[in-house]
């Protein structure tokens, strides 16, 4: 996955201003910065679900940022999207949220959808799960059912927006290691929006600092750790401090 120069502007106010990131196959890369800093916008319109101003998108070698929407539609299904939330259909059981993007965009029978079902729901380990509501799941179950339907599709790329937010220390590693394991299994690339500094030092293969609409940094976990950028050593040690100034 490749992104070239990427602009999205809000009112001629720039959320990113021309950022490029080349993500390798199988690499889980953190993207990382303050709230509100273009994380999120960035996984957006990497994902197909906003057009940016400007730039280039590449999923394997389809540049997407200037196909159709009916041309997008065949891309988006290789293409997963785990949201901060879980973003589950509150009227439906988990089996018919895990089916739900294979019902829609598929020619599987029921049968075959099962099976697929079946196989992701043990892949985050929640068999046994089908028949309950989301309501009646923790946020951590939440989280691994919202990955089940990502993955339900057979996706070439997994984004993930904030998968550990919420969560207790013990539930966020576990999630950590289920999105380690599900790369190793399957083979994903994977791009994980975050701000907790501990997960992503724990998942990442390279880490990508956002700031100002730019990356300020990229590099591997202890590239940046060892980072002499003064808005880098602010952020990942947490000090109120420094170039970046917070409001509130």
């Amino acid at each position: 996955m490749n992104v070239r120069g990427l602009r999205y502007e809000i009112a001629g106010r720039p959320i990113l201003d021309g950022v490029s990131l080349d993500i390798e196959p199988r690499e889980i890369m953190a993207v990382m910065g303050m709230s509100g800093g273009g994380k999120t916008t960035f996984l957006k319109c990497c994902a197909g679900l906003i057009r940016p101003t400007a730039g280039e998108i590449y999923i394997g070698e389809t540049e997407i940022v200037r196909l159709s929407e009916g041309q997008l539609n065949s891309v988006r299904r290789r293409i997963g999207m785990v949201f901060q939330y879980a973003a589950l259909f509150d009227s439906m059981n988990v089996y018919d949220n895990v089916a739900f993007g294979l019902r829609h965009n598929s020619h599987l029978s029921e049968a075959e959808i099962r099976k697929v079902v079946e196989e992701k729901l043990e892949a985050v380990g929640m068999v046994g799960t089908e028949r309950q509501m989301p309501a009646e799941l923790s946020g951590g179950m939440r989280k691994r059912i919202g990955l089940a339907r990502a993955l339900a599709t057979n996706p070439e790329v997994l984004f993930y927006d904030e998968p550990t937010s919420g969560l207790d220390p013990i539930v966020a590693s576990v999630i950590d290691e289920l999105i380690v394991h599900v790369r190793d299994t399957l083979g994903v690339t994977s791009v994980v929006v975050s701000h907790t500094i501990s997960s992503i030092f724990r998942i990442a293969d390279r880490v990508a600092m956002l700031y100002g609409g730019r990356f300020a940094a990229v590099g591997t976990p202890e590239e940046i750790r060892q980072s002499s950028d003064p808005v880098v050593r602010q952020f990942i040690e947490g000090r109120p401090e420094g170039p970046i100034h917070v409001i509130g």
